[in-house]
Order: C-alpha cells, then sequence, then structure tokens
C-alpha cells in the first residue's frame, strides 16, 4: 500500500492497447464512484500499450486529481499489472475491473455494499456472458476444473470485476496468470467470500487479448495454486505420502521376492518384478528426499522474509 492518505475505495484496471475506450471508461467510472459518495481513487495500469493509451490516460490525469496512472515499461501481463496496482493502492476497499468496457462500472456500488455485509472478497458472476462460445466454452471447463482442483466453487473465475478488502490485498502475491486465481490465493487466508450476478457486456472497440495460448498457461499456474494452497507450508506431507507409498510398495515386492528365493530357491535374476520393485523403492528414497528439501526451502522462504505462516483477522484492543 501507498503511504499517502487512505481512501474509501481504489478501483485497480488494468490497460493494454485500448485507446478507444479510456474516455468512456473513465467518466463510467467517474459517475458510478462519484454516486458513491465516498472518497476514491482511480489507479489504471498501463500494460505497456503502444496505440496512444498512455497519452490518452496522462491527459485525463491532468484534470482529474482521483486519476493515477501507473506505466509499465512492457507488456508484463494482466498478473504484473494488477499487482501493480493493488502495491500503489490506498483505499480500504479494493475494486478490480477489465479496461475493455466489458465489464459494467455501475455494478461496483452493489458490490461494495455486498462486502459490507461481512465479507472479505466478492466475485462478479457473467452469468449473461456476451462472448463468442471459442471463448465461453473453455472458460465453462475451466471454471469448473478450477473449483474441483481448488475447492472454492465460483461460477466464474474469469470475471474481473471483483471488491476485496485492503488488507486481503495486502496479502496477495500474484505470479504467471494467477490474477484469475485470487479468490483461491486468498483462500488460504481464509477469506468470506461470495458470488454475485453482474451485468457483462459485449467488446465495442479493440480487439481480445485472450487466445488459447493463455488456456495452457493458465492450467499450469493451477497446479502451482494448488501447490501453495495446500502444501504451501508442508510440502514433505506431500511428496513424503507419496514417497512411503512407493517405498513402502518397492519394500514389500523385494520382501516376497527374497522370501522366495531364500526359503523356496526360486531363482529371481532377470525377473520384471524384482526391476519394478527396485524402482519403486528408489523413487520412494528419492521423493521423500524431494520433500525434505522443499520443507528446508519453504522454512527458509518465510523465516528469511519473517513471512508468518497465518493471517490474522483482527488484533484485541491496546491495554
Amino acid at each position: 500500500m501507498g503511504t499517502e492518505p487512505p481512501v474509501d475505495i481504489s478501483v485497480v484496471i488494468p490497460m493494454y492497447n485500448e485507446k478507444g475506450n479510456v474516455a468512456d471508461l473513465h467518466r463510467e467510472l467517474t459517475e458510478a464512484l462519484q454516486g458513491m459518495g465516498r472518497s476514491y481513487e482511480i489507479i489504471v495500469v498501463d500494460d505497456g500499450s503502444t496505440d496512444g493509451t498512455p497519452q490518452a490516460l496522462q491527459a485525463l490525469a491532468a484534470s482529474d486529481p482521483c486519476l493515477r496512472v501507473l506505466r509499465l515499461r512492457r507488456n508484463f501481463g494482466q498478473t504484473a499489472a494488477f499487482s501493480a496496482g493493488f502495491d500503489h493502492a490506498r483505499g480500504k476497499i479494493v475494486v478490480t475491473s477489465d479496461g475493455d468496457l466489458q465489464n459494467d462500472p455501475a455494478d461496483i456500488p452493489a458490490l461494495v455494499l455486498k462486502l459490507e455485509e461481512g465479507y472479505d472478497m466478492v466475485c462478479g458472476w457473467r452469468k449473461q456472458r456476451q462472448d463468442p462460445p471459442s471463448k465461453r466454452l473453455p472458460s465453462w471447463f475451466a471454471n469448473r476444473l478450477i473449483s474441483w482442483a481448488t475447492g472454492v466453487r465460483l461460477h466464474d473465475y474469469g470475471c474481473s470485476l471483483k471488491a476485496m478488502r485492503g488488507d486481503v490485498v495486502a496479502g496477495l502475491r500474484l505470479y504467471g496468470e494467477m490474477h484469475r486465481f485470487i479468490p483461491a490465493v486468498a483462500s488460504w487466508m481464509g477469506v468470506a467470500l461470495v458470488e454475485v450476478r453482474v451485468n457483462h457486456r459485449p467488446r465495442v472497440r479493440g480487439t481480445s487479448k485472450y487466445g488459447l495460448g493463455r488456456t495452457v498457461r493458465v492450467l499450469l499456474d493451477l497446479f502451482t495454486v494448488k501447490f501453495l494452497t495446500a502444501y504451501g507450508t508442508r510440502p514433505a506431507h506431500l511428496f513424503g505420502v507419496m514417497g512411503l507409498a512407493s517405498g513402502g510398495s518397492g519394500t514389500a515386492i523385494l520382501v516376497y521376492l527374497a522370501f522366495v528365493r531364500l526359503f523356496r530357491d526360486v531363482p529371481i535374476a532377470g525377473r520384471p518384478l524384482l526391476l519394478l520393485g527396485a524402482l519403486l523403492f528408489l523413487t520412494g528414497v528419492i521423493l521423500v528426499c524431494f520433500g525434505l528439501v522443499a520443507e528446508l526451502l519453504m522454512r527458509t522462504y518465510h523465516e528469511s522474509q519473517g513471512k508468518p505462516i497465518y493471517v490474522l483477522k483482527e488484533l484485541p484492543p491496546a491495554p
């Protein structure tokens, strides 16, 4: 978070080559936020645009002190842009959205009101999604896969329109394509989360930045998220269980073969079972050792950065 005075609401929006949407987005955001009667800031992160988006944003920022523009040196991706916005947000509540005007800024007040019912995060659900089937179908499968893998059940992981408490945002560390996994990453903190339906509009200007290549990266990041949320502070439990299962199976096979050779005088040389037992045993040893090394790495990571393995919801009052 920044060191400047806090505001009630920070809206963080990444933008990449959206010059045609800048003016309308700013106007709609301003109307929605001013109507709430609270202090606010709009943080637009220009992610290395090459079409004049930075110039359009700077022109608006010159006349609107509530608009803050962050410019990245090159196109780092949407996750990095969100992360930069989070680092500079001053809001007690942080709202995220896309910069293509498909998310409706008029939904922001409803998300904030829902958050203040006692939730830590409110996620948008584009129930009537205005995208072609080539985008909706992969998203449908991805939402169900992510929900199953992470245990955080949402209809729409890809919706960028979210409202979160500032302390939740402060604890997020995003990499790769993890901006779409924010609810799953935050679930490690024990957040109270809810999903609400939001309006979704067709894109009328600019071009979509999504493709099949991103789908592959999302699937790879899913493995990372699953590991971090389930075993991030105890990797030895994951690799140890697999190692014990493999090593135990290999030991059982080798013991059986030793019994056959010693007590029944049956030759075992050249048996595929002997090779299988040896491989399983060695694999088990390697996995257990790998788990111990991972445990040491994670402990070094937490201790070197003073990073706790817990998250406080609130502190007791000072005496």
